[in-house]
């Protein structure tokens, strides 16, 4: 289980299949802030409500020039569905084998009702345009949280 990434060091690179099919790399991203979020499952109420949100957001986050990517380890196909469910605006990036989240420091132990198991934990990562971590959000609660995020987008730019 990985330490979270901390802000000031470098984002670590990846490369995913989004929803489209298409490869999505960090690197190639550079130039723009990213706003580099974990969920933990496609089409559960918080990753509904907090995709939403951003989706909602687009026209703000397109002023700022930033890209949002949506990462869990749900496969393509369930992304697609996900999307195509809600018209989700954004790339949602397939880390089946949760490594870019375990990079994160996202892929966390969880206690579910006394239960402990391995997966996700919510949280949001904005990369500036040099690829570098700007702002971590840990553990992160749903409402506002997209306003959050913009607010710290402004203070980038």
């Amino acid at each position: 289980m990985g330490d979270w990434i901390e802000e000031g060091k470098k984002a670590p690179a990846f490369t995913l299949t989004a929803d489209d099919g298409s490869k999505v790399r960090l690197a190639e991203l550079a130039g723009s802030p990213v706003v580099l979020y974990f969920y933990p499952k496609d089409d559960t109420p918080g990753c509904t409500r907090e995709a939403c949100a951003f989706r909602d957001q687009k026209t703000q986050l397109k002023k700022m020039g930033a890209v949002v990517l949506g990462v869990s380890a749900d496969s393509v196909e369930s992304h697609v569905k996900f999307r195509d469910k809600y018209q989700l605006n954004f790339p949602l990036l397939a880390d089946i084998d949760h490594k870019i989240a375990e990079k994160y420091g996202a892929w966390r132990e969880k206690n579910m009702y006394g239960k402990k198991s391995m997966g996700i934990q919510r949280s949001t990562f904005l990369i500036d345009g040099k690829g570098k971590v700007a702002k971590v959000w840990k553990r992160v609660k749903v409402d506002g949280h997209d306003e959050q995020v913009l607010a710290a987008l402004k203070e980038l730019a």
